[in-house]
């Protein structure tokens, strides 16, 4: 059996819509559906992901069992520097000391340079590369 992921729903205040449109627009997704209370979101390859109101106000903690951050992969190393210069302008801090180089996470011949952020809402994201060393 071959399998892929499909999509994945990210449960949102609805007010911080925008802010999703605007990263999501700024890594390349578009928009493939977007009615009262969602908007789902995709690109080039198999998986979308969907932005949808919520009714319950509490914040996932992402430091106990459960999923912890979602990750999305771009294709130039220099593709962190402009999504960290994007979320600064959008008045996201940063976190972890990011954007930084994860050598822990590669080999000697391979890099992983990631900036991490929470949203809006609380939700732990990161923008990573993972390729050559250039």
């Amino acid at each position: 059996m071959k399998s892929h992921l499909n999509h994945l729903q990210i449960n949102i205040d609805f007010s911080n819509i925008n802010f999703y449109k605007s990263l999501m627009r700024f890594l390349g997704w578009k928009i493939i559906a977007e009615g009262d209370g969602f908007v789902g979101f995709k690109n080039e390859t198999k998986g979308d992901l969907w932005f949808i109101k919520t009714t319950k106000k509490q914040h996932t903690d992402y430091d106990k069992i459960g999923i912890n951050h979602i990750a999305i992969g771009v294709e130039q190393i220099n593709d962190i520097d402009k999504a960290a210069a994007f979320l600064k302008r959008q008045k996201i801090k940063l976190l972890f000391d990011t954007p930084k180089h994860r050598p822990e996470f590669c080999s000697k011949v391979s890099d992983y340079y990631q900036v991490m952020f929470e949203s809006p809402d609380k939700i732990l994201f990161e923008i990573v590369y993972v390729g050559p060393k250039k």
